[in-house]
């Protein structure tokens, strides 16, 4: 599969789909190359080490959402978001995940953003922010709320074409993710046909729960990509510069700290591959809660040392530092690190279970 993308750094996460699709490795990471079936993880982690390996953070970013969640919710659907899937895994279509509201953040029972059903047609009315592919997106899957209160059945997907009147996109005020098309999106009562439901109405929590779990198991597998390639080039640069006369390698207090790091980054690979099965079949919440925390507290401690000893390379184009500012994403995107301690702490009887000898 490593053939499949030749990416530069400049490649934006749109042109990098488009590519992907061509070459047929994105339906490659489903079994049997149907979304409804769910991903193959272990093809999913090897797409995204090699799209890590070519690509920006932000370009990385828009592919992982829409392979992990956006195109596995456009199966549910019926005749028009089959189209839609169809154009989207042969790179012909840029398919945003419009679930984080104006002020909900991971608190999706908050939401604003409302459609109102009718026999007629529907109507969605309410603005997401912080929304990844939104400023390039040729469609935009929508969580919103068809009747008032936080009961799960409150909420159902729409998929709302970019260039419907009364959609508003603007690019996110931020320097970082580049190439990623983060935006916000108003919706000035959209208008469209009923067959622009997604799955039935009422089961728009129920879905996104399901396939947030394969998003955070794809967070892992690239985060564990991410810390590989950074360590790799931090130790190579440790390797090239002198200290009193060898290299900054040589000193043993650098290597402890960089032996941590391979530490942190083997136990994070291991917890991956553990459970990895459960969240791609299974679509185990708990797990992939484990999953998430896992990966967000290894990169902050990972990019973190690997900045600090690269010293003033770090700040460089390609140093650690900038990818540390980006990589907390992996603390709040999906669900914040709070909110998935929260399910694992939950679930504390069945994980202390799975410790028994």
């Amino acid at each position: 599969m490593s053939t499949a993308v030749a990416a530069r750094s400049n490649t934006t996460g749109a042109q990098l789909w488009a590519m992907l699709g061509r070459s047929g490795s994105i339906a490659q990471i489903y079994q049997d190359g149907d979304p409804a079936a769910g991903v193959d993880p272990r093809r999913l982690g090897e797409l995204l080490a090699t799209v890590d390996e070519t690509s920006t953070i932000g370009a990385t970013l828009a592919v992982c959402v829409q392979l992990a969640t956006a195109v596995p919710l456009l199966a549910t659907g019926g005749e028009t978001a089959r189209q839609v899937l169809l154009r989207a895994l042969d790179g012909d279509s840029l398919v945003a995940l419009a679930a984080t509201d104006e002020a909900a953040g991971s608190d999706l029972t908050a939401l604003a953003t409302e459609v109102r059903i009718e026999e007629a047609g529907i109507e969605v009315h309410g603005t997401k922010k912080w929304i990844t592919n939104a400023t390039c997106a040729d469609e935009i899957l929508v969580l919103a709320r068809h009747r008032h209160g936080r009961h799960f059945a409150n909420f159902t997907w729409i998929l709302v074409p970019a260039s419907a009147p009364g959609v508003q996109v603007e690019s996110a005020d931020t320097e970082l993710f580049d190439g990623s098309g983060t935006g916000h999106i108003h919706f000035d009562h959209v208008r469209l046909p009923r067959d622009r439901l997604v799955g039935r109405v009422g089961r728009g929590l129920p879905a996104f729960a399901t396939h947030i779990a394969v998003e955070r198991l794809a967070g892992a597998l690239w985060g564990v990509a991410l810390c590989r390639r950074v360590l790799a080039d931090t130790k190579q640069r440790l390797l090239a510069r002198p200290h009193g006369g060898a290299t900054l390698w040589q000193m043993d207090s650098v290597r402890q700290r960089f032996a941590v790091c391979l530490v942190r980054t083997r136990q994070l690979h291991a917890l991956t591959c553990e459970l990895m099965d459960r969240v791609a079949v299974r679509h185990d919440t708990t797990a992939a809660a484990m999953l998430k925390s896992s990966v967000a507290d290894t990169l902050d401690h990972v990019l973190g040392e690997c900045g600090h000893l690269q010293g003033a390379e770090g700040f460089s184009s390609t140093g650690a530092q900038k990818l540390r500012a980006q990589a907390a994403l992996f603390g709040v995107g999906g669900g914040a690190t709070e909110v998935v301690l929260s399910v694992v702490g939950d679930n504390a009887d069945a994980v202390l279970e799975e410790l028994s000898p």
